[in-house]
């Protein structure tokens, strides 16, 4: 099993749209390709490293701060590899917060809060 840890970062925000424009105007000179995920979210993608870099709204509704709406992102090449890590985690006493699940079509993961709070998502991207 292989994983590229770090392969997809986030943060949160308070602004979607302005921090978007922050974004957009930071990145411009990256070869990068950018896309709305959902009204939550825009990502962009990296293609030379192969790396994905988000801003989001907090899922929870709760005002964006540091560590709120930031989660460490493990990818993996395949569902059943998310799932298997998934499982591990909840078994070493990790908080479920959000089942693995094709969450959008090119977007396959699952939320999981370490010991300390912290969140991971264990993902495919582009399937």
């Amino acid at each position: 099993m292989q994983a590229n840890v770090g392969g997809y970062i986030s943060v949160g925000t308070n602004d979607l749209e302005a921090a978007k424009k922050f974004y957009d105007h930071v990145l411009e000179p990256i070869d990068h390709k950018s896309f709305k995920g959902n009204d939550r979210s825009y990502f962009y993608y990296f293609t030379e490293t192969d790396t994905y870099f988000a801003v989001f709204t907090p899922f929870d509704g709760q005002p964006a701060t540091v560590g709120n709406g930031s989660m460490t992102g493990i990818r993996f090449s395949s569902p059943s590899d998310v799932d298997e890590v998934f499982r591990r985690a909840i078994e070493a006493g990790g908080k479920d917060d959000g089942s693995p699940e094709q969450k959008i079509e090119t977007f396959y993961g699952g939320y999981v809060r370490d010991l300390d709070g912290n969140k991971l998502v264990l993902c495919v991207m582009g399937q």
